[in-house]
């Protein structure tokens, strides 16, 4: 490799890491966020009975972000609150007067963060909540104000549920339904009364649905959440990212207002983060979704573990769009939403979605070719902890133990391949020689002589073309499963997240053990396996060092992915090394040359 290939690529790794130590720590708020005192009303309890109560509270403004937003709230945010809390087994509900509708979701089985000890000690007593810190709650107005009025309702209790009501002044009343079920599911009705007797038309109405927000301090706001939709055929997904409009996601552009989609093909859209989702499945589908970014209130730590600051936090708020309606005297029209609020594991959203016929479990991001080898992959998980009571993160191992027996002969047929290769490399050089002028005959000549000693230039390539969608799909599943979330293993606190022991000290660059494992052994793999017959020097050599751009790349993603990959490295080890020890493969027949053919 000359000197400019060597400068070329350390000044590519310098720059990479100077990005991740340098540059990263510095991207952060200025300034922490003001204290935000909102109107919430805290109430205690009970897991029978609803809890009731009134205060006023000081308004509550959206902050500004570069004058794109959603919508205010339509009613009066200082106006008394009242509020409904509801518990079951899976969930504690609160319900409130403003906006009559679902303000927050308690998750009672996940604590929103998870300890170094393990999911069971979380760090602190806060429960995994969904519509976290939303200025509208679900299933609130955001149309016109001949639809909510003022926005305030009044709250009953039902058997089963909340009843929100409210008349309005047109000769309308508006009243919201909810009613808890099992699966973490709500049954949710809008239903509009005409109690007068003159038709009343009805202006086109926009419900929220939820406002999809980061969980935690830790929780990358940017990256995992976001707004998903199913119009029947495909998924679309859209991040706080989408609204920036940034080329390359770097380069600013003019940021989009608003996204608006669908045509009366919308099955489901869900308001999700890497772990929870809360999905509103209309028993009709909706016109139209509509969605805006939110700067939400921050948490009230805004210090992360890892050093990093969440003191601004965004969000995505989105709704259902429906037509206008004209109603006759005593006519009423009715929506009716079922919602599913609680965590993205894929066994209860695939009972829901056959129960619905909707497809919700696509939710899990396990979509698309790849989307089959995340589903076996997770059962598989599942299974061998469920049933052989393996953990997770020893789990993982064995799944990769597994894919290496299945691949194990074609990894073997592969190796041996590019080292018959190898073997012929002089022969082949010396026909490329022979018709280097003439590029269409030598690439006969070299298939031909290929063909004749039982060799392929796909050999060495096709078996890592057959794991790459298994390692793709465990890419995916890993970055999804919720039974990862608080896993241990040996002193990996959390497999869904990256195994940082320390911070460096002077700096907010975390120490991951892990990764370095995995770009370790990546290195040793790239130095044993033969390099492809007829690659250019100055390639071989970028090549083995290519894991040093995947460890920059990969140093901050989850533990069970460098897990696996480390294991599976240790693996690929192995097997060249027996390989190599064991007897040599039979050499290739007695080849002539071009140029002995020629005498003989």
């Amino acid at each position: 490799m000359d000197r400019k290939s060597i400068t070329a690529i350390v000044l590519c790794v310098s720059l990479l890491l100077f990005w991740a130590l340098v540059i990263v720590p510095k991207i952060r708020p200025s300034a922490p966020w003001p204290p935000v005192v909102t109107n919430a009303v805290a109430t205690t309890p009970s897991t029978t009975a609803p809890a009731t109560s009134n205060a006023d509270a000081p308004a509550m403004t959206p902050p500004i972000m570069s004058a794109v937003t959603a919508p205010p709230p339509a009613f009066p945010t200082n106006a008394p609150e009242q509020t409904v809390v509801v518990t079951n087994d899976n969930a504690r509900y609160t319900f409130t007067s403003l906006g009559g509708g679902l303000k927050l979701v308690e998750l009672v089985r996940y604590p929103e963060t998870v300890s170094k000890r393990g999911r069971k000690q979380p760090l602190t007593n806060d429960l995994a909540t969904l519509n976290t810190r939303a200025f509208v709650p679900v299933l609130a107005g955001l149309g016109s104000a001949s639809v909510e009025g003022d926005g305030l309702f009044t709250l009953t209790q039902t058997a089963t549920g909340v009843r929100a009501e409210k008349a309005l002044t047109n000769g309308l009343r508006l009243v919201k339904e909810f009613q808890l079920s099992t699966n973490y599911l709500i049954n949710a009705t809008v239903r509009l009364e005409n109690n007068s007797g003159q038709p009343v038309n009805v202006p086109a109405q926009q419900w929220a649905i939820g406002t999809a927000a980061p969980m935690g301090p830790d929780d990358k706001n940017s990256l995992t959440i976001g707004t998903m939709w199913y119009n029947g055929l495909k998924t679309e997904d859209i991040s706080p990212l989408w609204f920036d409009n940034r080329t390359l996601g770097c380069v600013p552009g003019v940021p989009r207002a608003e996204y608006r989609a669908g045509s009366s093909n919308v099955i489901w859209a869900a308001m999700h983060n890497q772990f929870f989702a809360l999905v509103a499945m209309p028993k009709q589908p909706a016109m139209q979704i509509v969605s805006w970014p939110v700067i939400l209130p921050p948490p009230e730590a805004t210090l992360s573990a890892t050093g990093f600051t969440n003191a601004s936090p965004r969000g995505v708020q989105t709704a259902f769009v429906y037509p206008a309606v004209t109603l006759a005297p005593r006519a009423a029209v009715e929506r009716q939403i079922v919602f599913f609020a609680g965590p993205k594991e894929y066994r209860t959203l695939a009972r829901i979605a056959e129960r619905f016929n909707n497809n919700v479990d696509l939710v899990m991001g396990f979509g698309g070719f790849f989307g089959f080898f995340s589903k076996a992959l997770l059962l598989g998980m599942n299974w061998l902890h469920d049933t052989l009571m393996i953990p997770y993160g020893w789990a993982i191992i064995a799944i990769t133990v597994i894919m290496k027996v299945l691949f194990w002969p074609l990894t073997q047929a592969s190796t041996r391949s590019m080292k018959r290769m190898q073997l012929l490399q002089p022969q082949m050089n010396a026909l490329k020689e022979k018709f280097k002028d003439d590029p269409v005959k030598m690439n006969k000549k070299l298939m031909e002589f290929m063909k004749e000693n039982k060799v392929s230039p796909l050999g060495g390539c096709l078996p890592m073309a057959l794991q790459m969608p298994v390692f793709i799909g465990f890419f995916y599943m890993i970055r999804s499963a919720i039974e990862l979330r608080g896993a241990g293993f040996l002193w990996v606190a959390d497999l869904s997240k990256p195994d940082t022991l320390f911070i460096i000290p002077g700096t907010f660059f975390p120490f991951n053990l892990l990764p370095l494992f995995m770009g370790a052994t990546m290195l040793w793999q790239s130095h044993l396996t033969p390099p492809s017959p007829g690659m250019d020097p100055t390639q071989q050599k970028m090549m083995r060092y290519m894991p040093l751009m995947f460890l920059v790349f990969l140093y901050n993603y989850s533990a069970g992915l460098a897990l696996y990959w480390t294991v599976q490295n240790l693996l690929t080890i192995l097997q060249t090394k027996l390989i190599r020890t064991a007897a040599d493969p039979a050499k290739p027949a007695s080849v002539l040359t071009p140029v002995q053919k020629k005498r003989k």
